[in-house]
């Protein structure tokens, strides 16, 4: 087996045009896109900055032709079989070898494969790609084939099988990708490994019983080994003398419990990676190909049971007969310009980045979005080493997708080259069949019947329920062991996706629909919330990086600010948090921190409320969140949690307080009692306090619960409680329900309580703080904040430190220094007198700190 490289490639603009003359021809290295070389050429702006993205709009409707001239040497042409690869092609091209048409293509998704030895001459030979305009080819099939409702973007691309999310979407912009965006090399062998399918079945026991089937190119006499390696390199079995028949073969080897080191995700176990290696030998023993595929044993199930003393059934994930609750994030694209090469856009280093931030942030799942990609083979990689569970959609997303013949060929193609491509990875954990498809159907009044489990659906006018119902669940059946989930979100029992009491829940009633406060988060939750979010402005360099030194431009509601968030009626949105719970000014600096902590108070209040549902065996009334969404695909206001740039914003630290090992939770709430049932003058308010504990190891865990209640107008105000308590394993514990002695009940509403700020922590044997939090009165907007509260931020003799304290509660607070960012270990921080916390902070260098928090005086 020999494989050639062919990256170096010329391209140019199909007649000349704004990229290039007519026949000029620019110099690429491969993978790429015509974006991508542009730029490096110059010949077009950033349309990361100001306003250009408006400027590149031709780009993605125009054609383009790439084209390359590489030589076959005389010992190369000798090879009984020389194929010909394009790992990913974007999207509608046509091939021709030495003048020779030999591919058209129509799907982004899939990798193509030709034996093109009868085409190829020894000495210089010439491959063309000619790319047609995905968006005008889009519009002629959507011509023939009908207009579709969809959400987000043009509605061609509901018949074009390229990323969505490249038409645009609410946190994205239309950037009309093209070109050979993945590797395009040659391979010349006698024989090859054509597939390699390892399955392993772990029993409830955790026996082990792994079945690898090998397929072969060729039906020629031969043998194959096969190894099974540890992750030490030692090897656990192996078979020396496999023999192909009719060019197959398969073997099967068994362990019992102990003998293999099983996967878990991170927090739960380690996660050994052990490899399977198989050769293929000729007849004179002569090695032909090899193929390693790293493999995890572990059993991963989505556990439906009924629920002790709740309507519906629980969906939460288990592995090793463990049950997981799942925190984690949405993922898209991290770029607009996704190439698949080492020294480009999205590195394997860049994923590594991404995904490293996603586990020091305490998260274990990721869900890889239907509106992007199937994600590189790094990503997935990463993830199986870092023990991040994947949730991974097929890439249909918001749309009423069709179902015609030549269609349904694509998909078929798509999902089974995608599932054979990710099957062996351990972190991979569930699919599911499309984001949101069902909501459309729901929202759009289409044909759909959830009591009909028979029908074909093709001829109704929600057509692809055909491709989730059927097609997909038996393309993953029958060419993997991992769990089918029809759609994200998707209820089953023949309910509407948006029963919280069934599967996976997208809660957009905050934010979007009812637009209720986050407080609700408790009554909002579902059984797995896989999406749910709030905005919030990035780093205010990312904010300066996309004005591009327009200064005129640099407040809130300027055009530029305005272009760099999609989402529809996100003003609106934005203020009626922002009024509802704060007191806040338009000046940039001010606005950027006032939504980065409203987005920081939003989400943790989510995963504090949804955590406590996890609250033992039969009693899993949520078993997951993952937020709405990690990272973003260009500089721009989102829901995203990180911004391009790798910048976390203050919401990524307070998730991640609220996932450790050990958290302690409080609510406040009024409860108004009348006198009687003819009067409405004559009641008591009562302020109600509850108290609980979260504790994800799988042992109990004997902690002190020390409460207090800060007046924060009196700081010679103490008041508090310890209390020994023991958090049981894997699962939430409650604590405390009452009221406190520093808010006596109330009977007009005329009667303004003290603003009493109730503080709790979680302490370990040895006085070591496992878990703090503090609930404050809400809104905030009601609370009159002093101007002195004796802070302090005392730099360590390393420069790479802070130590915070206070002589008063602090609320939101968020650091930062001038010039070059700091990688801070926490932000968004309430400080409580006598709790001081020390800050990590990495590039600090000793400089001066800057700090905001809410009542600063700066609103």
């Amino acid at each position: 087996m020999k494989k050639i490289a062919l990256d170096n490639w010329v391209f140019t603009q199909a007649g000349g045009g704004k990229g290039t003359k007519k026949d000029e021809y620019l110099p690429a290295t491969g993978p790429t896109t015509v974006h991508v070389e542009l730029l490096r050429a110059k010949r077009i702006p950033d349309p990361f900055v100001g306003l250009h993205e408006h400027d590149v709009q031709w780009i993605g409707e125009s054609d383009w032709i790439f084209k390359q001239t590489f030589i076959l040497l005389e010992d190369d042409a000798k090879f009984s079989n020389i194929d010909l690869l394009f790992d990913g092609l974007d999207t509608f091209a046509e091939i021709s070898l030495n003048g020779e048409q030999i591919l058209e293509t129509a799907n982004q998704f899939v990798g193509h494969r030709l034996n093109v030895k009868s085409t190829l001459k020894t000495g210089e030979n010439e491959l063309v790609l000619n790319f047609g305009s995905a968006f005008k080819k889009g519009r002629d099939i959507e011509k023939q084939h009908g207009k579709l409702n969809l959400w987000n973007g043009d509605s061609s691309r509901l018949h074009v099988r390229k990323a969505q999310y490249n038409y645009g979407w609410d946190w994205g912009p239309i950037l009309m990708t093209v070109g050979p965006w993945k590797p395009v090399y040659l391979e010349l062998y006698k024989n090859r490994i054509s597939d390699l399918d390892i399955r392993n079945d772990v029993s409830k026991d955790l026996n082990v019983k792994m079945t690898v089937e090998m397929s072969f190119a060729e039906n020629t006499p031969g043998q194959a080994s096969l190894a099974l390696k540890a992750p030490d390199g030692t090897i656990v079995a192996s078979d020396r003398n496999i023999r192909p028949n009719k060019g197959q073969t398969r073997a099967t080897f068994s362990f019992s419990q102990g003998e293999l080191q099983l996967w878990y995700p991170v927090g739960y176990g380690t996660q050994p990676i052990y490899s399977v290696e198989a050769d293929l030998f000729d007849e004179d023993g002569t090695l032909l190909d090899s193929k390693t595929q790293t493999i995890g044993f572990r059993r991963t199930l989505v556990v439906q049971e009924k629920l002790l003393d709740q309507p519906g059934l629980s969906f939460f994930f288990e592995v090793n007969n463990v049950p997981i609750f799942a925190g984690g994030s949405n993922w898209i694209p991290s770029d607009s310009f996704v190439l698949i090469r080492m020294d480009r856009r999205m590195t394997p280093d860049r994923y590594r980045d991404w995904l490293k931030l996603l586990v020091d942030g305490n998260q274990n799942m990721i869900r890889v979005w239907g509106g992007g990609i199937y994600e590189a083979d790094s990503f997935y990689d990463i993830c199986d080493e870092l023990g991040i569970l994947v949730w991974q959609d097929f890439m249909f997303g918001c749309g009423q997708y069709p179902a015609y013949d030549s269609f349904l060929a694509l998909v078929k193609d798509e999902a089974e080259y995608n599932v054979r491509r990710l099957r062996h990875h351990p972190s991979l954990s569930i699919f599911a069949g499309n984001n949101e498809d069902y909501q459309v159907a729901e929202s759009m009044h289409l044909e759909l019947d959830y009591s009909d489990e028979t029908s074909d659906f093709r001829k109704t006018n929600f057509p692809a329920r055909y491709i989730y119902e059927r097609v997909l669940p038996e393309i993953v059946g029958r060419l993997s062991n991992i769990h089918y989930h029809r759609s994200s979100p998707y209820s089953g029992q023949g309910k509407a996706s948006t029963d919280r009491t069934l599967g996976d829940l997208h809660q957009w009633n905050v934010w979007h629909g009812s637009q209720e406060p986050w407080t609700n988060w408790d009554i909002l939750a579902g059984r797995f919330v896989s999406e749910f979010g709030m905005e919030g402005y990035p780093n205010i360099r990312t904010v300066d990086y996309w004005l591009g030194g327009e200064t005129k431009e640099r407040f809130p509601q300027s055009r530029i600010n305005n272009s760099h968030n999609k989402a529809d009626g996100f003003e609106r949105r934005l203020e009626l948090y922002l009024v509802e719970n704060f007191k806040h000014s338009f000046e940039m600096e001010s606005y950027v921190y006032a939504t980065q902590i409203m987005q920081a108070e939003c989400l943790a209040s989510a995963y504090r409320l949804w955590r406590r549902n996890w609250a033992g065996r039969g009693k899993e009334y949520t078993a997951g969140a993952l937020v709405w969404q990690l990272n973003d695909c260009w500089p721009t206001t989102s829901w995203s949690i990180a911004d391009y740039f790798l910048r976390p914003k203050p919401a990524y630290f307070s998730i991640a307080r609220e996932l450790r090992l050990y958290t302690v939770g409080i609510t406040r709430k009024e409860v108004t009692t009348f006198a009687d049932e003819r009067s409405a003058a004559d009641f008591t308010i009562d302020t109600l306090f509850e108290v609980w504990g979260t504790n994800s190891t799988l042992a109990a865990k004997n902690v002190t619960l020390e409460v207090l209640n800060h007046d924060l107008h009196d700081p010679t105000f103490k008041d508090g409680w310890t209390k020994a308590v023991t958090l049981s394993p894997n699962s939430s514990t409650e604590i405390f329900k009452g009221s406190v002695n520093a808010l006596p009940p109330r009977i007009t509403k005329s009667q303004v309580p003290k603003i009493i700020v109730v503080s709790a922590r979680l302490l370990d044997e040895d006085g070591t703080v496992l878990a703090r939090y503090s609930n404050w009165p809400e809104p905030y907007k009601f609370i009159n904040f002093p101007k002195d509260v004796g802070f302090s931020a005392e730099i360590s003799t390393d420069g790479e430190s802070v130590k915070l304290s206070s002589k008063r509660p602090m609320k939101g607070i968020v650091l930062d220094v001038e010039g070059e960012d700091v990688k801070w270990s926490d932000q968004a921080i309430d400080l409580i007198p006598g709790d001081d916390q020390v800050i990590h902070a990495v590039g600090l260098k000793g400089r001066g700190i800057q700090v905001r928090y809410v009542g600063d005086g700066a609103a």
